[in-house]
């Protein structure tokens, strides 16, 4: 089973990161990272670095493409190339999936025209530009597109497609083996639960990402 995790500078190391962890432990899986070009991008805070490890022409095809979000999402909109590249391997793939802000980047390409679909909270109303449905849940499956919320909720993507593909006991084995098991000290992880000043302060800080 192939799977491809779309790198690029200015993404969030755990979109890519947590799909990752759990589904690079599925039996028979060959998973890469992929990029415009082979060596390290930084993430969104310019300090963590993530290796490329093959481009976009080295691998045309997949089982399951995962593409994370991040500050850097934006700039590839526009980025033909890689547009093209996610149509390429959407059309052989067994399940096309996103994290975060990746579903834009999916909706860029022409992928989530008429499906339900999900993204960070604060940028839900974006998916409506490109002709998706926005659903507010941790993890959207419509058809083989598999989109997931904001950052931590790719871990959950990553054991919804664990379990569907390899089966629960495989599924709970790595959910064991990486001790997914949250318990935060803090109840502020959705927006309808989070103090609104708190709300505010993250929506200040992406904003002025956003126009940098």
């Amino acid at each position: 089973m192939k799977i491809a995790v779309l790198l690029f500078e200015g993404l969030t190391a755990l979109d890519a990161i947590g799909p990752y962890e759990v589904l690079a432990r599925l039996p028979g899986a060959e998973l890469a990272f992929v990029g415009k070009e082979r060596g390290d991008v930084r993430t969104d805070n310019q300090i963590l670095r993530l290796g490329v490890d093959r481009t976009l022409d080295e691998m045309p095809a997949a089982d399951i493409l995962v593409v994370p979000g991040g500050f850097g999402e934006r700039r590839l909109e526009r980025d033909e190339e890689v547009l093209s590249w996610l149509r390429k391997v959407d059309a052989g793939t067994r399940i096309t999936a996103s994290v975060c802000t990746g579903s834009l980047l999916l909706g860029a390409a022409g992928l989530l025209r008429g499906r339900r679909a999900t993204t960070h909270w604060s940028r839900m109303s974006r998916l409506a530009e490109f002709g998706a449905v926005p659903v507010a849940e941790r993890v959207v499956r419509d058809g083989k597109v598999a989109t997931a919320a904001g950052v931590s909720a790719g871990i959950d993507l990553g054991l919804a497609l664990a379990l569907e593909i390899a089966g629960r006991q495989v599924a709970e084995a790595i959910q064991l083996s990486i001790e997914y098991d949250p318990a935060p000290p803090l109840d502020a992880g959705s927006p309808a639960r989070a103090p609104e000043a708190v709300r505010a302060m993250v929506l200040q800080r992406i904003e002025s990402r956003d126009r940098a």
